[in-house]
């Protein structure tokens, strides 16, 4: 983020593994923004909720206040006119609608910031992260560490065997898995 115009807006995708760090990414950004009297809104999916209802909350539990959304149009009809940073966690649970959404608010100069996982638990590309990132001007993509061998974790392994695309959960459901120890169960 080299040159910041007040009326100059993008977005920037934080995307890896489960256990990855990317929801604590989100929030340090989210803390930094408050720091500097910035104006944010953080959003997340109304799915996830697995620690706390007005919080986005990392597996460490750090926390940031944000407001629970159904669909991606309903942070357009959230957004206050003076926001000039929008934070969305758990970014690959919405439809692919939330790509023209984070292009929208880029438009109208906002910096916006999303955090996902990029695969699903088969290790294929997860809902609209490929096509953000595609789109966003700053990436990053972080790893976690193997539960079984230490290396580099860029998979979440699911435990169970329940096959469908969206099953929220945390380390009861998932750990994180490098390339070689990632397994999908037939």
């Amino acid at each position: 983020m080299n040159i910041i115009n007040n009326k100059t807006g993008w977005i920037e995708v934080i995307c890896g593994s489960m256990f990855s760090g990317k929801t604590e990414e989100l929030i340090r950004r989210v803390h930094r923004a408050e720091y500097a009297r910035q104006k944010i809104q953080v959003f997340k999916p109304k799915i996830d909720n697995r620690y706390d209802d007005d919080h986005i909350v990392s597996h460490t539990q750090m926390k940031a206040p944000s407001q629970r959304v159904t669909k991606a149009s309903e942070i357009l009809q959230l957004l206050e006119k003076d926001t000039e940073i929008v934070a969305i966690d758990e970014v690959q649970f919405f439809t692919d609608e939330i790509i023209e959404v984070c292009n929208q608010m880029a438009n109208m100069g906002k910096r916006v910031i999303v955090a996902g996982l990029d695969q699903d638990y088969t290790g294929k590309p997860f809902g609209p992260i490929p096509q953000l990132l595609a789109v966003a001007e700053y990436i990053e993509k972080f790893s976690a560490i193997c539960v079984k061998c230490g290396n580099p974790a860029n998979r979440t392994q699911r435990l169970t065997r329940n096959k469908d695309t969206i099953v929220v959960g945390a380390t009861d459901i998932y750990e994180a898995r490098c390339r070689n120890c990632h397994e999908v169960f037939e």
